[in-house]
């Protein structure tokens, strides 16, 4: 037990301590870790390791490098306009609530009309705020651009050495384990790689279907920045109901600005996300994460707020995948505590009880 835990706290001790340069490498183990499947898949149809790394790897950066060139200077432009719009945006929902003040004053009555007032007020300084502090908060956690240099010219390469090492380092990774608790340790292992092979492969498949639904669904009905608010909003789904709410809240307030008093387009827009939500609910995650992921996601809010204020952006990219480790050794734990004769209140026998008796 104390190995374990001097192991643990090794680790977090050498993430802070290194937390500054190790984007490019957890970009690039993450990577391989997604890749790793098909390289296999290509030594199975007797490719051999180098050339089946090289193929899929060069695949893979090849597709990414297209579609930047393609949607980036797009997506940019959206980006850019709708965080330059916003405040106008805000200022034409405050004109808005001001013609309807008489409606709503009727409706909840003067004094909780004046106190919701108040409150979107707040909201409305608080968002104006991050907005305008958001260049500085991307410069705080790393991504300058010589770090986002730094982390795709060096992502790839630590990509490419851990995939065709990949065999070797399990099999190392094995050797090492204690002999007298091999299976039991493997199971645990096993048991991390399927959380993983959910949070990252499934849950990554289920962000990247939000983007491009919600993206292609609200430049089709013609929102304003759609494109740019449909993929905010599939890109922070990543983070329980914030995608949603965030995504629902930005495209409803553009939508009461540039349809009202069209509430029937209004309802079109919210739609579209109730819509999505139930298909992601019943669908998407049964059918690509399944039941691999058993996290509270109030444990997943507290993993990503908490290793992202420790270690800036690494933490953010690596608060997922160890909520998922998290989680199962918990679980573990507590079967193991319940396995135990603290929990079951046996008393273990003595050697001479049996003599005594």
């Amino acid at each position: 037990m104390f190995i374990w835990i001097g192991l643990l706290l090794a680790l977090v001790l050498s993430l802070w301590v290194f937390r500054g340069i190790l984007l490019p490498f957890v970009v690039g183990a993450a990577l391989a870790y997604l890749l790793n499947p098909l390289v296999n898949q290509l030594q199975k149809w007797r490719f051999n390791r180098v050339w089946a790394t090289v193929v899929v790897l060069f695949s893979v950066l090849t597709v990414v490098i297209s579609l930047f060139f393609m949607f980036v200077p797009m997506i940019g432009q959206q980006i850019v306009g709708l965080i330059q719009r916003l405040p106008g945006y805000v200022g034409d929902l405050q004109e808005l609530a001001a013609a309807w003040s008489p409606e709503i004053n009727e409706w909840l009555g003067p004094e909780r009309a004046a106190q919701l007032q108040a409150s979107l007020n707040d909201l409305t300084r608080q968002a104006l705020g991050f907005i305008a502090t958001l260049p500085a908060e991307l410069v705080n956690i790393g991504l300058t651009g010589a770090a986002v240099v730094g982390f795709t010219v060096l992502a790839p390469v630590v990509a490419f050495y851990l995939l065709l090492d990949w065999e070797g380092m399990v099999r190392g990774i094995d050797d090492l384990l204690p002999k007298q608790h091999k299976g039991e340790v493997k199971g645990i292992l096993r048991e991390i790689d399927k959380s993983m092979a959910g949070v990252i492969r499934g849950q990554g498949s289920v962000l990247l279907l939000d983007a491009a639904f919600y993206a292609t669904a609200l430049s089709v009905i013609g929102l304003n920045y759609g494109l740019a608010v449909g993929l905010i909003a599939g890109l922070f789904s990543f983070v329980p109901f914030v995608g949603f709410a965030l995504g629902l809240g930005l495209s409803v307030g553009i939508a009461l600005v540039q349809y009202a008093p069209n509430w029937w387009m209004i309802v079109l827009v919210a739609g579209v996300y109730f819509f999505w939500q139930f298909i992601e609910g019943n669908v998407l995650y049964p059918k690509l994460v399944g039941s691999s992921i058993n996290i509270n996601p109030v444990w997943m809010m507290f993993a990503l707020l908490g290793l992202g204020a420790i270690f800036g952006f690494v933490g953010l990219l690596l608060a997922v995948p160890m909520a998922a480790i998290a989680s199962v050794l918990v679980r573990y734990g507590v079967r193991k505590y319940k396995e135990s004769s603290l929990y079951l209140g046996v008393r273990r026998r003595a050697p001479g009880d049996d003599a005594a008796s």
